[in-house]
């Protein structure tokens, strides 16, 4: 029972080739195969990058969100803090001191939020084997 036709044999790119099979017939399944493999992989790229941009959207709410809540409280403490030092030092001194220590502070923060926004993946992971399909139907052409 001999099926070269694609069809017939339920589109299952898995099935064993024919020894009968023509060469038009196997570039064929080769061609329908790679565009079925390519497609595919752009699919997953696209779903890889939807579910990257949610996760940066909702860490970007939350950031912004923490930030603001930060800021009122730096303002409030930072009062507090500076007219709390006014017993010890003078008025100038005071609101120095705590303005350089929210400085280092803000350093610290913006150093480590820069870092884990660094690690937002841009590229989806399909980009490689995307390109090592490619490649596979190069070699099964030649």
């Amino acid at each position: 029972m001999a099926m070269t036709d694609r069809s017939s044999a339920g589109g299952d790119p898995a099935r064993p080739l024919e020894a009968d099979s023509s060469l038009s017939e196997l570039l064929s399944r080769l061609t329908t195969d790679v565009g079925e493999l390519v497609s595919t992989q752009v699919e997953l790229a696209k779903v890889e990058i939807k579910d990257e941009v949610a996760k940066a959207k909702q860490s970007a709410g939350m950031l912004g969100a923490g930030a603001f809540m930060g800021y009122l409280a730096v303002i409030l403490l930072s009062f507090a803090l500076a007219w709390g030092l006014t017993e010890i030092v003078p008025e100038g001194v005071a609101f120095l001191i705590v303005g350089v220590l929210y400085g280092v502070a803000a350093a610290v923060l913006l150093t480590r939020g820069k870092r884990q926004l660094a690690e937002v993946q841009a590229i989806p992971q399909t980009q490689a084997s995307l390109k090592e399909d490619v490649q596979w139907a190069r070699e099964q052409k030649s």
